[in-house]
């Protein structure tokens, strides 16, 4: 213990204590009677549906993890691919930019009924609708990236007879690397969310299904339930692409390390 750091001690502690205070004012409201019942559900409560159809909750949440990881995966795919277009082809980009833009300015809640009604109640107007929310962090981040790159580093190997995939291999990737894994952190917690969207709109199983059922039946324990698990998956998600990050990127756990030392 007395090997840790003391900023790690201090980002691990802080939130910790945040959300134990934030529990206990919650049961405060609740044990003495300032909210009704039926509107907000005790930490109790919620703990002990959670017990009860952990089971159910755990299926649920698997439909939905699967979702939301091969639509991540696709909009990765797209937006991978976008970026590298646009930062070959200007003419790409200038036709490309405003569409990729406009995409994000519908509403993901009018678009899954049409991916609904074209491809069923079944897992793939789900991934769809992921995809589709997912790829922009990623293409925005990566084609910001590429841009970032030292062009003193890009000349220096074309003057050592580089090619342009070299160049790209080289100096534009390495360099793009930490926009493109700050991209898809963002993307891995808006992944669950659009699965779960899409599945409020038609489905047979996942964490959508399961609060559209038990939202009807006024369950609300249930309900809050289902969201603390949403949020579970969503962490786990974002704590996979740290992990993929720290796995790609060794170099810059090795800067932090040295700060923490000195």
């Amino acid at each position: 213990m007395a090997n840790v750091p003391r900023k790690t001690l201090t980002r691990v502690a802080a939130p910790c204590v945040a959300c134990v205070l934030l529990v206990a004012l919650w049961q405060a409201v609740c044990t003495l009677g300032l909210v009704p019942g039926f509107m907000l559900p005790s930490p109790l409560d919620v703990v002990g549906a959670l017990v009860a159809d952990g089971q159910l909750l755990a299926s649920h949440a698997a439909t939905t993890l699967s979702e939301a990881l091969l639509g991540l995966a696709a909009g990765m795919a797209v937006g991978f691919g976008l970026a590298v277009a646009m930062e070959r082809f200007r003419l790409v980009d200038a036709a490309l930019g405003p569409l990729v833009t406009l995409s994000q300015t519908i509403p993901v809640v009018a678009v899954a009924p049409l991916l609904v009604l074209w491809f069923g109640y079944g897992m793939l107007p789900k991934v769809l609708l992921v995809a589709l929310t997912t790829f922009f962090p990623i293409t925005v981040a990566l084609a910001s990236g590429f841009r970032s790159v030292d062009p003193d580093a890009v000349d220096l190997l074309r003057t050592m007879g580089a090619s342009r995939w070299q160049v790209f291999r080289f100096a534009k990737l390495p360099a793009a690397a930490g926009s493109f894994f700050a991209g898809l952190r963002i993307s891995a917690t808006y992944a669950v969310i659009g699965a779960v969207v899409a599945e409020w709109l038609g489905g047979f199983d996942g964490l959508g299904v399961y609060m559209t059922r038990v939202r009807k039946s006024y369950d609300y324990d249930s309900m809050f339930a289902s969201i603390i698990v949403i949020a579970a998956v969503s962490l786990a998600l974002l704590a996979a692409a740290k992990a993929l990050e720290r796995a790609c990127m060794p170099w810059r756990r090795a800067r932090r390390s040295n700060r923490d030392d000195s």
